[in-house]
């Protein structure tokens, strides 16, 4: 495992980190539990989840994840572990979530920080994100940016001094986006430096052989920046698996939850994964271990998100850190990105 500084910061992350959305529904506390300490005894130190999980969202099991990682997290040497955790961004059909009211402003930031060091167990988060933007943006593979979807949002500056009362009190650490464009990940880090207010260290968005978007412009924004990528969705909802080419199996994510399968079902994407199974077939690879290591090897991923319902799926995952891609696969996948560029983005 090897561990890499996250932005401007003093943290050094595994380049591996443990998502754990599924922890909640798909996952009892028991399996959760196994699936940190598998991970811990494999080098990773970096574990990530949400205030919102887990997924999908719904009342009945907000912030279980957190609690499962609480209940474990109280029986670790804390200052060995990197928590992340995010704060929903405003999204009134998330009823349950502060009354669907929860712009970032201060007392939803205020409330919500509490919530999750309640359910984590613990006095301070490493990395506290921002899951969406609270102002309109295009997300999770919708269309284009609708500049008559636009709608009042907390100036970035009112979010950014909320967030500095929270570090100087010890409560977070540092602070990172999520699903972020270029212009908020320049706006952020233009004001902070203008201000004196604190700097965004990382962002964690969707990067994998399916989606490159990242590569197009955020890439720049985050490099002149020294904003590190936290790659989230490195399998593309297990498609890049290859598992869905001819059904759907009834108890995986997509069969279980279709409306998140909805991003993927786009025009080229059978047509991609089958062509990167392909490649992985001629040179006797995992197609999972080929994409994590794919998504590994771009310079400006810190470390790759992955997540896994099974300890067999977590162990594969894990294992792809054995896997260096050579030249020739690499130029192979460019081939079949520049025949079907980003199918889902």
């Amino acid at each position: 495992m090897k561990y890499n500084t996250l932005g401007d910061s003093d943290l050094r992350v595994s380049e591996i980190c443990l998502g754990t959305m599924t922890y909640g529904q798909q996952n009892t506390i028991q399996q959760a539990h196994q699936q940190l300490d598998y991970a811990v005894e494999r080098g990773i130190n970096f574990i990530d989840t949400a205030e919102t999980y887990s997924t999908p969202m719904n009342p009945k099991t907000q912030g279980k994840t957190e609690e499962y990682i609480g209940e474990w997290l109280a029986k670790q040497q804390r200052d060995r572990l990197i928590i992340a955790t995010k704060i929903a961004g405003y999204a009134p059909q998330l009823s349950w979530i502060r009354e669907g009211k929860n712009h970032l402003n201060r007392k939803n930031i205020e409330q919500a920080i509490e919530a999750s060091l309640k359910r984590l167990k613990t006095d301070y988060i490493d990395l506290y994100q921002i899951h969406w933007p609270d102002r309109y943006v295009s997300l999770f593979g919708r269309a284009n940016y609708d500049i008559a979807s636009r709608r009042e949002t907390v100036p970035i500056q009112e979010q950014l001094e909320v967030f500095a009362d929270l570090i100087k009190a010890g409560k977070i650490r540092y602070l990172g986006l999520s699903n972020e464009t270029p212009w908020g990940v320049c706006e952020f880090s233009h004001l902070a430096k203008q201000l004196g207010l604190p700097k965004v260290i990382s962002i964690q968005n969707s990067y994998n052989l399916l989606n490159r978007v990242f590569d197009i412009h955020l890439s720049e924004a985050c490099h002149e920046n020294n904003i590190s990528l936290l790659a989230y969705s490195p399998l593309a909802f297990g498609h890049l698996t290859g598992k869905y080419l001819e059904e759907i199996p009834a108890n995986s994510r997509a069969g279980l939850f279709p409306q998140f399968d909805e991003r993927y079902q786009k025009q080229n994407r059978i047509e991609a994964v089958s062509s990167y199974v392909e490649i992985a077939k001629k040179y006797a690879l995992s197609p999972t271990q080929m994409a994590l290591a794919f998504v590994r090897s771009r310079w400006f991923v810190t470390s790759t998100i992955i997540g896994a319902t099974t300890m067999a799926q977590l162990q594969e995952n894990i294992d792809s850190l054995n896997i260096e891609l050579s030249q020739e696969v690499l130029t192979e996948i460019d081939e079949i990105q520049a025949r079907y560029p980003n199918p889902t983005p």
